[in-house]
C-alpha cells in the first residue's frame, strides 16, 4: 500500500523558515524584560526615584530601590495588558482584512517603538510607556499573522503553531547576545529598526495578501492569490464533504463553556507568570542583599534559558500530532473529538509544569532560581504554545483571529492583578512574597479542571464519526 504524501513546494518552506526566524529574532522583546530593566537601569533610568536607606553595613550605603521598581512594573503591567487587550481587535483586523493589511500596521507599531526606545533617555524615561505597549501589540500581530504558516503542515500543524509560539518566547536571547558584545541600548534598538526590511520582505514576497486556509483545499493544486502552489495532503488530511463544520456565529463561541473554562486556565497560569517576570528583577537584588554583581549574574542566566524556550515549545506540538492521528485511526470518535482529545495531555502537563514552577518560586533560596527559570520557560512555552494548538482545534478557523484576541483580552484584564500584587509585595509583605505564592500555588491547582472537562466533553463525543 502506498504511504500518503504530503509535499510542499520551496516557497512554502521559505514563507515556514522566514516566519521562524521573524518569531525568533525580533518581535518578542518583552519576554526580555528582566534583561531590558537591567540594562536600562545601568542607563540610570528612574534613577531620581532611588533614595539611600538610612542604615548602613560596613562601608556600604545600601539604596532603596522601590520606587524605582514599582516604575518598571508599571511599565511592564501596562505593556503586558495592552499585549493581550490589543489583540482582539487585531485579530478581528487579521480576520477581515487578511494578511497584509495586518502587518503593515504590526510594521509601523513595531518600528515607531523600536525608533521610540533608541532615541530615549533616562531624561525622556517616560517615553518607555508609550513605546513598549506598541512594541508588544506590533510583536503579537506578527506572531498572529504567522501562525497561519502551520496550516501548510497537515498533521504536524500543532508542531509548527508550538515551535512559533516558542521563537517568539526566545527571541530575548537577540537582546542578550547584543548586550553581551558590548551593543548599547540605542544601537540595538536601532538594529531591531533596520530588521523592519525583513518583516517587509515576508509580507511581499512569501505571504499571500489573504489568509492561508485550514484544511487546504483538495487537489493537486490550490491557486492562491500568487499563483498556483502545488500542495498534495495524506488522504487523513482530506476533509471527507460530509465532515464539514457548520459554521456559528462568532458569539456562540465565545459564550460556549469550553471557551469559558480555557479562559480560566489562561488567565490563571498567565497571571502567575506574570507576577514571576515583572517581580523577578525585585525578587533577585533582594535575594542577594543588593549586589547588583550577582543580579546581574542571574539576569543573564534568565535570559539564556529564554532562548531554549523555541526547543522546548516543540514538545507540547510532538505531543498533540500523533495523538490526532491514533484517534483518527480508531474511527470511534467523531471529527471534534479527535482535535478535543488530542489536547487533553498537552492541558494537563502545562498545569503541572505550572505547579512545579510556581513551588520552586515560593522558596526563597537563590540557587533554586536556576530551577525556577528552567521550569518558567518550560512552563510557558507549554502554556501559550498549546493555548494556540487548543484555539486551532477546538474552534473553526474563521474566527481564530477574533476567538485568540478574544481570549487574550480577558485574560489582559485578569493579569491587571499584577501590579496590586506587586505593590502588596513591597508594601505589607516587605519583599517577602512567601504567602502570597502560596495562594497562587493554590489557585493554580485550580487550573487542572480544564484538562479534565475537556475529557469529559470528549467522551461524551465518542461515537461514529460525525458532523463536527
Amino acid at each position: 500500500m502506498l504511504q500518503p504524501t504530503f509535499s510542499l513546494p520551496l516557497s512554502s518552506r521559505a514563507a515556514a523558515m522566514w516566519g521562524l526566524l521573524e518569531c525568533l529574532g525580533f518581535v518578542g522583546v518583552l519576554v526580555a524584560w528582566a534583561s531590558l530593566v537591567f540594562v536600562i537601569k545601568t542607563e540610570h533610568y528612574f534613577e531620581e526615584l532611588c533614595e539611600p536607606n538610612a542604615w548602613l553595613t560596613g562601608n556600604t550605603t545600601l539604596t532603596n530601590f522601590k520606587a524605582q521598581d514599582e516604575k518598571f512594573s508599571l511599565i511592564f503591567t501596562l505593556a503586558s495588558f495592552m499585549n493581550n487587550f490589543m489583540t482582539f481587535p487585531t485579530g478581528y483586523i487579521f480576520d477581515h482584512f487578511k494578511n497584509t493589511v495586518a502587518r503593515l500596521i504590526a510594521i509601523f507599531l513595531y518600528t515607531t517603538a523600536t525608533l521610540t526606545i533608541a532615541f530615549t533617555s533616562a531624561e525622556s524615561a517616560l517615553l518607555l510607556f508609550l513605546a513598549m505597549p506598541m512594541l508588544t501589540v506590533g510583536g503579537i500581530l506578527f506572531l498572529i499573522t504567522n501562525l497561519q504558516v502551520g496550516n501548510l503542515f497537515g498533521k504536524h500543524r500543532s508542531t509548527i503553531i508550538t515551535l512559533y509560539n516558542g521563537a517568539f518566547d526566545s527571541s530575548s536571547a537577540v537582546f542578550l547576545l547584543l548586550y553581551e558584545q558590548g551593543v548599547s541600548l540605542r544601537a540595538s534598538f536601532l538594529f531591531f529598526s533596520v530588521f523592519s526590511v525583513w518583516h517587509v520582505g515576508c509580507t511581499f514576497l512569501l505571504l499571500p495578501r489573504g489568509h492561508i486556509p485550514y484544511p487546504l483545499d483538495c487537489g493537486p493544486e490550490i491557486e492562491g492569490e500568487r499563483g498556483p502552489q502545488s500542495i498534495l495532503l495524506s488522504p487523513s488530511e482530506i476533509p471527507d464533504p460530509g465532515q464539514q463544520k457548520e459554521l456559528h456565529s462568532f458569539w456562540s463561541y465565545a459564550f460556549s463553556r469550553r471557551f469559558a473554562w480555557h479562559l480560566m486556565w489562561l488567565s490563571m497560569i498567565q497571571l502567575w507568570h506574570y507576577i514571576s517576570i515583572g517581580t523577578l528583577n525585585s525578587l533577585l537584588t533582594t535575594l542577594a542583599k543588593g549586589t547588583r554583581y550577582v543580579v546581574g549574574i542571574y539576569t543573564n542566566v534568565f535570559a539564556i534559558t529564554q532562548f531554549f524556550g523555541v526547543l522546548c515549545a516543540p514538545w507540547n506540538g510532538l505531543l498533540m500530532d500523533p495523538l490526532k492521528q491514533r484517534y483518527q485511526k480508531k474511527g470511534s470518535f467523531s471529527a471534534s473529538a479527535v482535535a478535543l482529545c488530542s489536547t487533553v495531555p498537552s492541558l494537563a502537563l502545562t498545569s503541572l509544569l505550572c505547579l512545579g514552577f510556581a513551588l520552586c518560586a515560593s522558596v526563597p533560596v537563590l540557587p533554586l532560581q536556576y530551577v525556577t527559570f528552567i521550569l518558567q520557560v518550560i512552563s510557558r512555552s507549554f502554556l501559550y504554545g498549546g493555548n494556540a494548538a487548543f484555539l486551532t482545534l477546538a474552534f473553526p478557523p474563521e474566527h481564530f483571529g477574533k476567538i485568540f484576541g478574544l481570549v487574550m483580552v480577558l485574560s489582559a484584564i485578569v493579569s491587571l492583578l499584577h501590579f496590586p500584587i506587586f505593590t502588596f509585595i513591597k508594601g505589607p509583605l516587605q519583599n517577602d512574597p512567601f504567602y502570597l505564592n502560596v495562594m497562587l500555588v493554590l489557585v493554580t491547582l485550580l487550573t487542572f479542571i480544564h484538562p479534565f472537562l475537556v475529557y469529559g466533553e470528549c467522551q461524551r463525543k465518542e461515537g461514529p464519526p460525525a458532523i463536527a
